[in-house]
């Protein structure tokens, strides 16, 4: 046996492989669904790929697991780990033979997860409940047809009628209302990310009026910190961050407008179904609205594995495919449709072709930044600009010979007769550096001759005959003594310059440096423009090839006009350092006077035509000279315009870090891979998304099927339909969850069969209704209709008889008690502190110093940052997350990994939290800023204490605090009893 995966969809080990093989069932040391799933679910994150099964053992079927191998061994052999094949395939000490290979994603199982492996099997092996494949696609709660369930019993709130009901049946009822500050902290936290102020919790607490909770709900809706904090919420769901993850894991340095596209977007209250156009297609829906270009970014918030991407393109296309696939059917459906890849889903009705007709509609794109204008005047301009361009380029008779060109033409034409003219300069002397033969020719020129060394710069001596120089010419000449004919010396007759310098020289022999600010060329060789000889690196340099055997010149245009005398000279050094004996055969320089703006070079075949009296020109000639002043004013009016902006996003054209632009001319053909093995086509597989919804179709039908863009269009109305009964439910489940913690369904990207069960499927009906057909895709609304229902307004306190009934409070008969969020507790302090810069928007902040490591892949240091730095004290919304090297206190706090996505948090309670909120820089540092704010604003030690609790707990210190506190602060200083407060329960945790 070759090879040997352990085959897992959706995180489960196919329980099917049970008794009916005879495994004995004794009782288990080791619970499989407490202790083994969770194992497998961790290395399976993802599907095995294109890993071959070679020696044709599968573990989902016992038909498969439990046959004798052709080796003579058996995969699991119960009561005995030490001779079960799956042990050690999986802890094989050989790195290449080590099972799940290394290619496939899994991850490799650490030494304690093999031994709870080991332990099951020596226990004799129980299995879970048994599953069995899902045929029956319009049974599962997630896929049924959605319908307004009647309310169940009269309240004031709907919502509320659902849970009342459920807790009815169990003899349960709601817990007493939360105090007012316990509610005002919930709402505002829950809303914004951060803590209302004193002056905030006194208004609310002394408004007896009706409504009062209500309009501090609307003013929180309303507040820009409503979107900062829900952004959050959908960057962690599509794994959104400022970095490619991976070995190579460069930074991003365009992907916040993003960020700053879906903050807008929350605060404009965007409808749902347009918030799905906008991030899958809206350079389709909303052409006209450059602005939204950003959103984009949707498809580009995943890793990105540069590595891959130039050593195995092809394995890294369906790799990233595959993570579009898969964030984006989870963030708007919440569904595995990326299990399918190798094979049928297991328990939902996906079959591969699905998986892959969705890869079809992402075949087009790549990831890297894209150009686009933030104003829509500047991008219709610059689409009108680039159209004239083009039409010039092509020699459009229809735009080249219009009146309005022709006009165009004789003003350019009558502007050439008043310039000044370019003075052959005379040459006082030249020299090589290489010991190449320089020659002055009679007219002016030089030629270079004799050995031909690999690099060479020439020095040339110049008078002037103005008192004024404003630029510099350089002409080199073909000639019937250079090879090829020239104007280079190289066998090609090609020529490379580097770089030229040019200084002035007084009488007394000081040389002062002439910057040039613009160089023109009447060819450039593509790849070698001439703007690359005043580039300042050697490395580069101008070319002309494969136009040799023709003259060609450059222009270069001083930055300032240089004045000089008789005795002044202007020297001139050509720098050819490319090698190869690129070098430049024979040249004459000239100097002017002339505008600076009048000194861009033509290119020959305009020079040529205006040479020839106007009268006397062939229709080609006058077309030559129209279509280049059409591109000559379409080019000046476009550096006129506002420099574009970048997003890092997922395009047919988009530019890659590293690599340089990449176009995808047209999606490619898609097949079906069996075994997801790209060795493996099978059939055609058309753009489409899922046949489980039977009111949908599966397949699109496209206009035009080779434009990109129309199959992410037809997959964004396919998700946006109102006939989408996956979007509707899982988009409120989402909301739900951050309300209370948890889903009405606790798996909130998962709500196929192997994701958790409603624990009010009726309300969850009801909600994915409402806010479709009523709220009209209004989060807002949602959350308005949330967090003033009676079941959200519950206080957190345990009721003893409920808890024995239901000790989990799924039937919600109280709210949960959750804790701050690692962003929220930055947040927090900040703003106890007095220092939360509320700024929004633009690049991300890095909370770290930063240095080159071993490979691209920089050296972060979070402990060395200065607090004390520019945007230090911004939302925590705007941190530059760099994908593999986490922030060690946002970790500690558990800050997700978003190489993966994140729809739910985890909320881990631990000592290293403690030390964390206790140590960490960032404590220490606003500790001592609530402390400085205090001692400035409050003389005596115990109003010092007050104020300190009053910012940080919202409320007065009882006396005994009092008394405790004023006697630490006295004997650890004030700081110190500040980073107690930020450590505290009543800080740390929201009721």
């Amino acid at each position: 046996m070759r090879s040997l995966m352990i085959l897992v969809v959706s995180g489960t080990l196919f329980a099917s492989l049970v008794a009916t093989a005879g495994l004995q069932r004794a009782t288990p040391a080791v619970d499989f669904e407490r202790d083994v799933k969770p194992i497998l679910q961790k290395s399976c994150l993802k599907c095995h790929g294109a890993a071959q099964q070679q020696g044709g053992l599968r573990l989902d079927s016992a038909d498969f697991a439990l046959k004798l191998l052709p080796s003579g061994r058996r995969a699991i052999v119960s009561h005995d780990a030490t001779h079960s094949e799956l042990i050690k395939r999986i802890s094989d000490p050989k790195d290449d033979q080590r099972m799940p290979p290394a290619y496939s994603g899994l991850g490799r199982l650490t030494p304690a997860e093999i031994n709870v492996l080991k332990a099951w099997i020596d226990a004799g092996p129980s299995f879970g409940k048994s599953v069995a494949v899902a045929s029956d696609a319009g049974t599962h709660w997630s896929l049924k047809p959605l319908r307004r369930p009647a309310l169940p019993v009269k309240t004031a709130n709907p919502i509320d009628a659902f849970i009342v009901h459920a807790l009815a049946k169990k003899g349960l009822t709601f817990s007493p209302v939360a105090d007012r500050k316990t509610l005002l902290r919930r709402v505002t936290y829950d809303l914004t990310g951060l803590p209302p102020t004193s002056g905030e919790l006194k208004n609310f607490v002394s408004d007896t009026k009706p409504g009062a909770y209500e309009r501090v709900v609307d003013r929180l809706l309303a507040s820009p910190r409503y979107g900062e904090r829900w952004a959050r919420h959908w960057l962690d769901t599509i794994h959104f961050a400022d970095s490619h993850g991976f070995e190579h894991d460069i930074g991003r340095d365009n992907a916040w407008p993003f960020r700053d596209y879906v903050i807008e977007s929350f605060n404009q209250d965007k409808h749902w179904d347009r918030f799905i156009r906008e991030q899958l297609a809206a350079d389709y829906f909303f052409p006209d609205e450059p602005s939204l270009t950003p959103a984009l970014g949707f498809l580009g918030a995943g890793t990105f594995d540069l590595s891959a991407y130039t050593t195995a393109p092809k394995n890294f296309e369906l790799l990233d495919k595959d993570d579009m696939v898969t964030q984006t059917m989870t963030a708007f459906d919440s569904v595995t449709a990326n299990c399918a890849r190798c094979h049928a889903h297991k328990f939902d009705p996906i079959p591969q072709a699905d998986y892959y007709a969705l890869q079809a509609v992402f075949g087009g794109i790549t990831k890297g930044d894209i150009t686009y204008d933030a104003s829509k005047s500047a991008a219709a301009e610059r689409a009108r600009l680039t159209a004239a361009i083009a039409a010039a380029n092509k020699m459009d008779k229809s735009i080249l010979l219009a009146p309005e060109t022709k006009l165009a033409v004789d003003r350019w034409t009558e502007t050439l007769r008043n310039r000044r003219p370019w003075v052959p300069a005379k040459v006082e002397k030249f020299a090589s550096a290489e010991g190449s033969t320089l020659t002055e020719n009679a007219d002016g020129s030089i030629s270079s001759g004799g050995k031909r060394p690999e690099t060479d710069s020439y020095t040339t001596t110049l008078v002037s005959t103005t008192k004024l120089v404003t630029g510099l010419r350089l002409d080199v000449l073909a000639s019937k003594d250079l090879p090829m004919g020239g104007p280079g010396r190289n066998d090609n007759g090609n020529l490379h310059l580097s770089e030229i310098d040019v200084s002035c020289v007084d009488s007394a022999g000081v040389a002062k440096p002439i910057k040039i600010a613009k160089a023109t060329a009447d060819f450039n060789q593509e790849g070698w423009g001439v703007e690359r000889a005043i580039d300042g690196d050697k490395k580069t340099a101008w070319g002309i090839y494969p136009q040799v055997g023709k003259p060609h010149n450059a222009l270069f245009a001083f930055a300032d006009p240089v004045k000089v005398d008789a005795a002044s000279r202007i020297v001139v050094t050509l720098r050819q350092l490319h090698g190869g004996g690129h070098l430049i055969g024979r040249y004459r320089l000239s100097l002017t006077d002339a505008d600076p703006k009048d000194l861009t070079a033509l290119p020959l075949p305009v020079e040529e035509a205006l040479a020839v009296p106007t009268e006397r020109r062939t229709p080609d000639q006058q077309l030559t000279i129209a279509a280049h002043v059409v591109r000559e004013e379409a080019n000046t009016a476009l550096a006129k315009l506002p420099a574009q902006q970048k997003v890092f996003a997922a395009a047919k054209t988009a530019d890659v870090l590293t690599v340089g632009p990449i176009t995808i001319a047209q999606p490619p053909v898609m097949y079906r891979l069996e075994r997801g093995d790209l060795s493996q086509p099978k059939e055609v597989v058309e753009p489409g998304a899922l046949t489980a919804l039977a009111t949908l179709e599966p397949r699109f039908k496209l206009p035009d099927a080779k434009n990109e863009a129309t199959r992410r269009a037809a997959l964004a109305e396919w998700i946006a339909s109102p006939k989408n009964v996956l979007t509707w439910r899982s988009i409120v489940n989402r909301v739900w969850h951050y309300h209370f913690g948890r889903g009405i369904c606790d798996t909130p990207s998962d709500l196929g069969k192997m994701g958790g069960k409603p624990s009010h499927p009726e309300l969850i009906d009801w909600l994915a209704v409402w806010f479709r057909d009523d709220a009209k895709g209004s989060l807002k609304a949602l959350h308005r209709l949330i967090v003033t229902s009676a079941t959200y307004k519950q206080c957190s306190a345990i009721q003893p008889h409920a808890a024995k009934i239901d000790g989990d409070n799924r039937l919600l008969w109280r709210q949960n008690r959750l804790r701050l969020d690692a962003d929220s507790y930055r947040d927090f302090v900040r703003a106890a502190s007095g220092k939360l810069d509320l700024t929004m928007g633009g690049p991300a902040i890095k909370n770290f110093t930063m240095k080159p490591g071993p490979q691209l892949t920089p050296a972060l240091n979070y402990s060395e940052y200065d607090w004390k730095s520019p945007g230090a004290n911004r939302r925590s919304i705007y941190r530059n997350v760099w994908r593999g090297i986490a922030d060690p206190f946002m970790d500690a706090l558990d800050f997700p990994d978003l190489g993966l996505l994140a729809p739910v948090r985890g909320n881990s309670v631990s000592s290293l939290q403690a030390l964390s909120l206790f140590n960490n820089p960032f404590v220490l540092y606003f500790s001592g800023e609530l402390a400085s704010m205090l001692v400035k604003e409050k003389s005596p030690p115990e109003a010092q204490v007050d104020a300190a609790v009053n910012a940080v707990w919202l409320r007065n210190p009882s006396p005994a605090e009092r008394k405790s506190f004023v006697e630490y602060a006295a004997k650890h200083g004030l700081p110190a009893l500040c980073r107690v407060l930020f450590n505290s329960d009543e800080f740390f945790f929201v009721d």
